[in-house]
């Protein structure tokens, strides 16, 4: 199960975000969202736990949470709707005769 955290420290790294949910069970990947061009966390990232049951736990005594000072909120992550589309940026001329 994939787990969304927000509200983190800056100063929060992934070594000690995987510690604290390997509390709850095994953490396949955690990754903590930077910033681009300073490299600074963004203040929250992604946990994913392989079993479900320990997910949710994790999600249930950390959320609402104090962490070292911030208010973390830690729910379940939702998937990105696709929203499909086909745009190229550029219109096309419909053409009813082929040139080869």
């Amino acid at each position: 199960m994939k787990i969304f955290i927000t509200g983190l420290p800056l100063e929060v790294g992934e070594d000690e975000l995987t510690a604290v949910f390997g509390d709850f069970g095994q953490v396949k990947s955690l990754r903590i969202i930077k910033d681009r061009e300073t490299g600074q966390s963004r203040g929250f990232g992604f946990v994913e736990m392989p079993v479900e049951e320990e997910a949710k736990e994790a999600i249930k005594r950390m959320n609402g949470g104090d962490y070292n000072g911030n208010r973390i909120k830690v729910a379940e992550a939702q998937e990105k709707p696709n929203t499909g589309g086909a745009g190229g940026g550029f219109k096309r001329n419909n053409r009813t005769e082929k040139s080869y």
